[in-house]
Protein backbone atom coordinates (compact mmCIF):
# COMPACT_ATOMS: atom_id res chain seq x y z
CA UNK A 1 0.00 0.00 0.00
CA UNK A 2 0.99 3.20 -0.68
CA UNK A 3 0.18 7.00 -0.38
CA UNK A 4 0.18 8.63 -3.98
CA UNK A 5 0.48 12.94 -4.54
CA UNK A 6 -1.64 14.64 -3.00
CA UNK A 7 -3.76 15.90 -6.85
CA UNK A 8 -5.36 12.93 -6.85
CA UNK A 9 -6.94 12.75 -3.43
CA UNK A 10 -7.72 16.07 -4.03
CA UNK A 11 -9.46 14.98 -7.32
CA UNK A 12 -11.43 12.84 -5.76
CA UNK A 13 -12.27 15.35 -2.78
CA UNK A 14 -13.81 18.00 -5.57
CA UNK A 15 -15.96 15.44 -7.18
CA UNK A 16 -17.48 14.13 -4.05
CA UNK A 17 -18.14 17.35 -3.24
CA UNK A 18 -20.07 18.86 -5.64
CA UNK A 19 -21.72 15.15 -5.71
CA UNK A 20 -23.12 16.34 -2.52
CA UNK A 21 -23.69 19.80 -3.19
CA UNK A 22 -26.04 18.18 -5.89
CA UNK A 23 -27.45 15.92 -3.53
CA UNK A 24 -26.62 15.53 0.15
CA UNK A 25 -27.74 11.97 0.14
CA UNK A 26 -24.88 10.27 -1.28
CA UNK A 27 -22.85 10.67 1.25
CA UNK A 28 -24.59 8.00 2.89
CA UNK A 29 -23.99 6.24 -0.11
CA UNK A 30 -20.73 6.58 -0.82
CA UNK A 31 -20.02 5.49 2.32
CA UNK A 32 -22.83 2.77 2.17
CA UNK A 33 -20.79 1.23 -1.49
CA UNK A 34 -17.57 1.13 0.62
CA UNK A 35 -18.79 -1.18 3.18
CA UNK A 36 -20.67 -3.24 0.90
CA UNK A 37 -17.93 -3.73 -0.90
CA UNK A 38 -14.95 -4.65 1.60
CA UNK A 39 -17.69 -7.07 2.81
CA UNK A 40 -18.04 -9.15 -0.10
CA UNK A 41 -14.45 -11.24 -0.84
CA UNK A 42 -12.55 -7.78 0.44
CA UNK A 43 -11.98 -3.84 -0.27
CA UNK A 44 -11.53 -4.92 -4.55
CA UNK A 45 -14.49 -2.85 -5.99
CA UNK A 46 -16.69 -6.10 -6.95
CA UNK A 47 -19.79 -4.41 -5.70
CA UNK A 48 -19.28 -2.25 -9.15
CA UNK A 49 -19.27 -4.80 -12.00
CA UNK A 50 -22.01 -4.49 -14.02
CA UNK A 51 -23.72 -8.18 -15.02
CA UNK A 52 -21.92 -10.05 -17.91
CA UNK A 53 -22.52 -13.62 -19.37
CA UNK A 54 -21.43 -16.18 -16.87
CA UNK A 55 -21.24 -13.58 -13.80
CA UNK A 56 -24.20 -12.02 -12.11
CA UNK A 57 -23.26 -8.63 -10.22
CA UNK A 58 -23.17 -7.60 -6.47
CA UNK A 59 -25.60 -5.09 -7.60
CA UNK A 60 -28.47 -7.43 -8.00
CA UNK A 61 -27.75 -8.89 -4.81
CA UNK A 62 -30.88 -8.93 -2.21
CA UNK A 63 -28.92 -5.66 0.21
CA UNK A 64 -28.10 -4.30 -2.92
CA UNK A 65 -30.82 -3.98 -5.25
CA UNK A 66 -33.08 -1.01 -5.81
CA UNK A 67 -30.89 0.07 -2.60
CA UNK A 68 -27.59 1.16 -3.17
CA UNK A 69 -26.38 4.05 -5.70
CA UNK A 70 -23.99 6.36 -6.02
CA UNK A 71 -21.70 4.81 -9.13
CA UNK A 72 -22.64 7.60 -10.97
CA UNK A 73 -20.03 9.54 -8.75
CA UNK A 74 -17.25 7.09 -8.96
CA UNK A 75 -17.61 6.79 -12.62
CA UNK A 76 -16.93 10.53 -13.17
CA UNK A 77 -14.25 10.48 -10.79
CA UNK A 78 -12.63 7.39 -12.65
CA UNK A 79 -12.96 9.06 -16.02
CA UNK A 80 -11.40 12.26 -14.82
CA UNK A 81 -8.37 9.65 -13.17
CA UNK A 82 -8.03 7.77 -16.52
CA UNK A 83 -7.53 10.89 -18.10
CA UNK A 84 -5.11 12.77 -16.26
CA UNK A 85 -3.45 9.50 -15.13
CA UNK A 86 -4.29 6.36 -16.88
CA UNK A 87 -3.86 2.89 -15.11
CA UNK A 88 -2.83 4.02 -11.79
CA UNK A 89 -5.52 4.54 -9.24
CA UNK A 90 -7.76 1.61 -8.74
CA UNK A 91 -11.60 1.67 -8.60
CA UNK A 92 -11.42 0.12 -4.93
CA UNK A 93 -9.17 2.89 -3.85
CA UNK A 94 -11.67 5.43 -5.28
CA UNK A 95 -14.34 3.99 -3.24
CA UNK A 96 -12.21 4.39 -0.35
CA UNK A 97 -11.40 8.07 -0.68
CA UNK A 98 -14.76 8.49 -1.57
CA UNK A 99 -16.00 7.16 1.50
CA UNK A 100 -13.81 9.15 3.79
CA UNK A 101 -14.53 12.41 2.11
CA UNK A 102 -18.57 11.97 2.41
CA UNK A 103 -17.78 11.54 5.67
CA UNK A 104 -16.00 14.51 6.35
CA UNK A 105 -17.65 16.63 4.39
CA UNK A 106 -20.74 16.19 6.06
CA UNK A 107 -19.12 17.12 9.39
CA UNK A 108 -17.34 13.55 10.66
CA UNK A 109 -14.22 12.79 10.92
CA UNK A 110 -11.23 11.99 7.98
CA UNK A 111 -8.63 9.88 8.11
CA UNK A 112 -5.65 8.29 6.05
CA UNK A 113 -6.48 6.62 3.13
CA UNK A 114 -3.47 4.57 1.58
CA UNK A 115 -3.76 3.28 -1.72
CA UNK A 116 -2.54 0.27 -3.92
CA UNK A 117 -5.57 -1.89 -3.61
CA UNK A 118 -6.05 -3.44 -6.80
CA UNK A 119 -9.37 -4.05 -8.79
CA UNK A 120 -11.27 -7.68 -8.76
CA UNK A 121 -11.99 -9.67 -12.03
CA UNK A 122 -14.84 -11.15 -10.85
CA UNK A 123 -17.89 -10.06 -8.68
CA UNK A 124 -19.79 -12.59 -6.03
CA UNK A 125 -24.03 -12.29 -6.63
CA UNK A 126 -23.84 -15.20 -3.62
CA UNK A 127 -21.85 -13.31 -1.21
CA UNK A 128 -23.63 -10.27 -1.06
CA UNK A 129 -26.39 -12.11 -0.59
CA UNK A 130 -24.58 -13.88 2.41
CA UNK A 131 -22.06 -11.51 4.20
CA UNK A 132 -23.97 -8.08 4.49
CA UNK A 133 -25.58 -7.85 7.52
CA UNK A 134 -29.27 -8.13 7.28
CA UNK A 135 -31.05 -4.91 9.14
CA UNK A 136 -32.87 -7.59 11.64
CA UNK A 137 -29.81 -9.22 12.67
CA UNK A 138 -29.35 -10.36 16.37
CA UNK A 139 -26.62 -9.03 18.23
CA UNK A 140 -24.82 -13.19 17.92
CA UNK A 141 -25.14 -12.46 14.13
CA UNK A 142 -23.48 -9.23 13.87
CA UNK A 143 -20.83 -10.09 15.74
CA UNK A 144 -19.94 -13.06 14.15
CA UNK A 145 -20.47 -11.44 10.67
CA UNK A 146 -17.58 -8.99 11.76
CA UNK A 147 -15.32 -11.14 13.44
CA UNK A 148 -15.70 -13.40 9.55
CA UNK A 149 -14.01 -9.73 8.48
CA UNK A 150 -11.15 -9.43 11.33
CA UNK A 151 -13.43 -6.73 12.80
CA UNK A 152 -13.33 -6.54 16.65
CA UNK A 153 -16.84 -5.42 18.98
CA UNK A 154 -15.47 -2.34 19.26
CA UNK A 155 -15.04 -2.16 15.41
CA UNK A 156 -18.63 -3.19 15.03
CA UNK A 157 -20.32 -0.75 17.68
CA UNK A 158 -17.81 2.34 16.26
CA UNK A 159 -19.04 1.36 12.47
CA UNK A 160 -22.61 1.25 13.54
CA UNK A 161 -22.42 4.66 14.06
CA UNK A 162 -22.17 5.00 10.20
CA UNK A 163 -25.97 5.08 10.50
CA UNK A 164 -25.96 8.78 11.67
CA UNK A 165 -26.48 9.53 8.03
CA UNK A 166 -28.26 7.69 5.11
CA UNK A 167 -32.20 6.50 4.97
CA UNK A 168 -33.50 3.15 5.00
CA UNK A 169 -36.61 1.80 2.94
CA UNK A 170 -39.85 1.18 5.03
CA UNK A 171 -38.85 -2.85 3.89
CA UNK A 172 -35.83 -2.81 6.05
CA UNK A 173 -37.40 -2.04 9.33
CA UNK A 174 -41.48 -3.17 9.03
CA UNK A 175 -40.55 -6.15 11.25
CA UNK A 176 -39.16 -3.24 14.00
CA UNK A 177 -42.36 -1.30 14.13
CA UNK A 178 -45.19 -4.33 13.97
CA UNK A 179 -43.12 -6.94 15.09
CA UNK A 180 -42.22 -4.92 18.69
CA UNK A 181 -39.83 -6.63 21.21
CA UNK A 182 -37.59 -5.99 24.03
CA UNK A 183 -34.96 -6.52 22.28
CA UNK A 184 -36.06 -3.36 19.66
CA UNK A 185 -35.52 -0.96 22.24
CA UNK A 186 -33.59 -0.24 25.53
CA UNK A 187 -35.06 -0.47 29.25
CA UNK A 188 -38.27 0.96 30.62
CA UNK A 189 -40.53 2.88 27.99
CA UNK A 190 -40.80 5.22 31.63
CA UNK A 191 -41.35 8.82 29.27
CA UNK A 192 -43.08 6.68 26.12
CA UNK A 193 -40.23 7.74 24.04
CA UNK A 194 -40.11 4.49 22.12
CA UNK A 195 -43.94 3.87 21.91
CA UNK A 196 -44.02 7.52 20.26
CA UNK A 197 -41.49 7.14 17.92
CA UNK A 198 -43.31 3.67 16.50
CA UNK A 199 -46.46 5.88 15.70
CA UNK A 200 -44.00 8.30 13.87
CA UNK A 201 -42.54 5.04 12.23
CA UNK A 202 -46.26 3.21 11.54
CA UNK A 203 -47.54 6.30 9.99
CA UNK A 204 -44.84 6.12 6.99
CA UNK A 205 -44.51 2.35 6.95
CA UNK A 206 -48.07 0.44 6.67
CA UNK A 207 -48.17 -3.24 7.88
CA UNK A 208 -47.99 -3.86 4.02
CA UNK A 209 -47.49 -1.98 0.88
CA UNK A 210 -45.32 1.09 0.83
CA UNK A 211 -41.94 -1.22 0.98
CA UNK A 212 -39.53 1.33 -0.63
CA UNK A 213 -41.29 4.56 1.02
CA UNK A 214 -37.81 5.88 3.02
CA UNK A 215 -37.08 7.15 6.67
CA UNK A 216 -34.15 9.02 7.97
CA UNK A 217 -31.61 6.48 10.08
CA UNK A 218 -31.54 9.64 12.56
CA UNK A 219 -34.72 11.35 12.46
CA UNK A 220 -32.62 14.09 14.90
CA UNK A 221 -29.57 14.93 12.70
CA UNK A 222 -29.74 13.28 9.19
CA UNK A 223 -28.10 15.07 7.17
CA UNK A 224 -24.74 15.52 9.39
CA UNK A 225 -22.56 13.26 10.73
CA UNK A 226 -22.31 13.51 14.61
CA UNK A 227 -22.83 11.11 17.47
CA UNK A 228 -26.56 11.35 17.72
CA UNK A 229 -26.85 7.81 16.27
CA UNK A 230 -25.80 6.74 19.94
CA UNK A 231 -27.93 8.65 22.00
CA UNK A 232 -31.38 7.37 19.89
CA UNK A 233 -30.10 3.85 20.46
CA UNK A 234 -29.78 4.90 24.61
CA UNK A 235 -33.40 6.03 23.85
CA UNK A 236 -34.57 3.32 21.90
CA UNK A 237 -35.17 5.29 18.97
CA UNK A 238 -32.47 3.63 16.59
CA UNK A 239 -34.55 2.73 13.12
CA UNK A 240 -33.33 -0.94 12.35
CA UNK A 241 -34.24 -3.94 14.66
CA UNK A 242 -29.83 -3.97 13.92
CA UNK A 243 -29.26 -0.95 15.43
CA UNK A 244 -31.23 -1.53 19.05
CA UNK A 245 -30.20 -4.78 19.85
CA UNK A 246 -26.54 -3.01 20.15
CA UNK A 247 -27.92 -2.68 23.99
CA UNK A 248 -31.13 -4.52 24.22
CA UNK A 249 -29.15 -7.74 23.86
CA UNK A 250 -26.06 -6.95 25.38
CA UNK A 251 -26.09 -8.80 28.62
CA UNK A 252 -22.85 -8.33 29.68
CA UNK A 253 -22.98 -4.40 29.25
CA UNK A 254 -19.67 -4.08 27.35
CA UNK A 255 -21.22 -2.83 24.41
CA UNK A 256 -23.55 -0.74 26.40
CA UNK A 257 -20.68 1.22 27.94
CA UNK A 258 -19.21 1.71 24.50
CA UNK A 259 -22.32 3.12 23.08
CA UNK A 260 -22.71 5.06 26.22
CA UNK A 261 -19.20 6.87 25.56
CA UNK A 262 -20.05 7.33 22.24
CA UNK A 263 -23.37 9.12 23.22
CA UNK A 264 -21.50 11.13 25.38
CA UNK A 265 -18.45 12.20 23.89
CA UNK A 266 -18.15 12.82 20.33
CA UNK A 267 -14.06 13.81 20.09
CA UNK A 268 -14.30 9.69 21.20
CA UNK A 269 -16.95 8.70 18.45
CA UNK A 270 -14.67 9.61 15.43
CA UNK A 271 -11.45 8.61 16.65
CA UNK A 272 -12.61 5.35 16.68
CA UNK A 273 -14.85 5.67 13.92
CA UNK A 274 -11.53 6.98 11.95
CA UNK A 275 -9.67 4.04 13.38
CA UNK A 276 -12.08 1.17 12.53
CA UNK A 277 -12.46 2.58 8.65
CA UNK A 278 -8.79 2.63 8.20
CA UNK A 279 -8.93 -1.39 9.40
CA UNK A 280 -12.15 -2.35 7.06
CA UNK A 281 -10.88 -0.55 4.35
CA UNK A 282 -7.80 -3.07 4.24
CA UNK A 283 -9.95 -6.31 4.05
CA UNK A 284 -9.02 -8.64 1.85
CA UNK A 285 -6.95 -6.22 -0.13
CA UNK A 286 -5.78 -7.48 -3.30
CA UNK A 287 -1.96 -6.13 -4.73
CA UNK A 288 0.66 -7.16 -7.17
CA UNK A 289 -0.68 -9.39 -9.30
CA UNK A 290 -3.76 -10.31 -7.64
CA UNK A 291 -6.19 -7.83 -9.50
CA UNK A 292 -5.78 -5.82 -11.58
CA UNK A 293 -6.56 -1.18 -12.53
CA UNK A 294 -9.63 -1.36 -14.12
CA UNK A 295 -10.11 1.30 -16.87
CA UNK A 296 -13.73 1.69 -16.30
CA UNK A 297 -15.33 0.71 -12.94
CA UNK A 298 -17.98 -1.32 -14.26
CA UNK A 299 -16.10 -3.76 -15.97
CA UNK A 300 -12.58 -6.11 -16.32
CA UNK A 301 -10.09 -4.95 -18.53
CA UNK A 302 -10.37 -6.78 -21.69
Amino acid sequence: MQNFSLPIHSNVRHNVEVALYKDPGLAASLLRLHFHDCFVMGCDASVLLDSVEGMQSEKEAGPNLNSLRGFEVIDKIKYLLEEECPVTVSCADILAMAARDAVELRGGPGWDVWLGRKDSLMSSFSGANQFIPAPNSSLEVLIDNFKQHGLEIEDMVALSGSHTIGRARCLSFRQRIYEPKQEYHYGYDRYKRYTTFRRILQSICPVSGRDNKFAPLDFETPKRFDNHYFINILEGKGLLGSDNVLTSQDFDGTITKQVWAYASNQKVFFASFAKSMIKMGNINVLTGNEGEIRRNCRFVNA
